[in-house]
């Protein structure tokens, strides 16, 4: 399929069939061959891009040696690895081993809060660690340390399949490289949920731009039991679904699927845990007085970005470091946008990027986090690679190499050390 490319924009070679387009007479092997040619490069060039991170993160814990004087449950240890299970990690460890116990209960060191429990925490990836250190006999910490790095390399796979379609293979390679060094990416590879989500929103992205309606609409659902952030993945399939009504492309019973199923998975836990604690907004107040993380029209974020302008600290979860990165990426949003726009991708990928954009900076929660919450925006790394793929491969790699690098202190020992991940 060829795209048509605005003046200035230099869009697109012809995107070859898709690794399952192959036919279907071909054998386990052929198709084998076939999605490992496809997929290959840029799989490789994320891999490289994560370990030359993990290394430099890996040894500047090692230098710092600070994480083996904290708690296991902040991310304190006597190794890397019981860092990256620290902190969030440590609560989906928790739900895997232990399971739920919803409750509202108020807090005995400050009545006026509430205690925090694991129900905050969506149940497709603790499951999925119980279900893998089961099968492999991992604890909890490797096995999901294993589901993370297997699904980042699903989400990258993901990404490449969507930019591809839009900007060709090159700039396609280089947008799965851009997952693996964009701030907030350390968590990528830890016990956290971020790689799974996004693994099933690029692909769910990619069915809907494939027009499989139905694959679109129960991967959108899976996604809803991992994150509720996924209310933005389900409102951009409900949009591409009602186009498709309109323009009357692909019948009715696909795309009216897809827009039921797409939002049945976070609603239905949210309704679950509601009712589990007694109350159909309990899970918000839960939210709120527990975790101090609530939608609030971007007051939060505004007071924020005032007081970091300014060089005060007169908020909560103030991480300076960890802020002014977070502080460097907001202000990068709109020149992103704009350009990612102006490529005339999807309606459904703009409302996708810009539905979780408002999310993240409209909730109070952790600023200097917005690097990782952004994460699932993948659109936003097209212009990106559309301006990195002019560059020669020697060229490429130097900088992606040394941006690599790089991330491993403002993506790894940045979140986990000197901040929140």
């Amino acid at each position: 399929m060829a795209m048509a490319a605005s003046p200035d924009t230099e869009v697109v070679e012809r995107p070859d069939p898709p690794a399952d387009a192959a036919p279907a007479t071909q054998g386990p092997r052929e198709w084998l061959r076939r999605t490992a040619q496809e997929y290959g490069p840029a799989l490789a060039v994320f891999g490289a891009i994560r370990l030359i991170a993990f290394t430099v993160f890996a040894w500047l814990l090692s230098w710092s040696g600070e994480y083996l004087t904290k708690s296991p449950r902040f991310g304190g240890g006597k190794h890397v690895w019981d860092v990256l299970g620290g902190w969030d990690g440590w609560w989906y460890q928790q739900v895997a081993q232990n399971g739920y116990d919803p409750k509202l209960l108020p807090s005995t060191s400050e009545p006026w809060t509430l205690e925090q429990n694991s129900v905050a925490f969506f149940p497709l990836y603790p499951g999925l660690i119980k279900m893998v250190s089961a099968v492999t006999g991992l604890n909890s910490l490797g096995a999901g340390i294993l589901i993370s790095v297997l699904t980042s390399f699903v989400a990258a796979a993901g990404i490449y399949a969507v930019a591809k379609l839009i900007a060709g293979h090159r700039a396609a390679v280089i947008a799965a490289g851009v997952w693996g060094l964009f701030p907030g990416s350390g968590v990528e590879w830890a016990v956290y949920s971020d790689s799974l989500f996004v693994a099933l929103a690029a692909w769910a992205c990619y069915f809907v731009m494939t027009r499989n309606w139905l694959a679109a609409g129960v991967t959108t659902f899976v996604a809803g039991l991992n994150r509720p952030t996924s209310a933005a993945l389900a409102a951009a399939v409900g949009v591409a679904a009602l186009i498709a009504l309109w323009q009357r492309k692909d019948g009715v019973l696909g795309p009216l699927s897809a827009m039921v199923l797409a939002p049945l998975g976070f609603i239905g836990y949210i309704a679950w845990a509601s009712w589990r604690m007694g109350s159909w907004t309990a899970y918000f107040d839960l939210q709120r007085g527990a975790w101090l993380h609530f939608f609030d029209w971007g007051a939060h974020t505004g007071n924020v970005l005032k007081n970091v302008l300014l060089g005060h600290h007169d908020y909560i979860f103030g991480y300076p470091t960890e802020d002014m990165i977070a502080l460097l990426l907001v202000f990068s949003l709109p020149v992103l946008l704009f350009l990612m726009i102006r490529m005339k991708v999807p309606v459904f990928l703009v409302v996708y990027t810009c539905v979780t954009i408002v999310l993240v900076l409209g909730s109070q929660q952790i600023f200097g986090n917005t690097s990782r919450y952004l994460l699932p925006c993948f659109p936003l790394f097209l212009p990106i690679a559309v301006a990195l793929k002019r560059l020669s491969r020697s060229s490429l790699a130097v900088t992606l190499g040394t941006i690599a690098a790089a991330s491993g202190w403002y993506a790894g020992y940045v979140l986990f050390e000197l901040g929140i991940p």
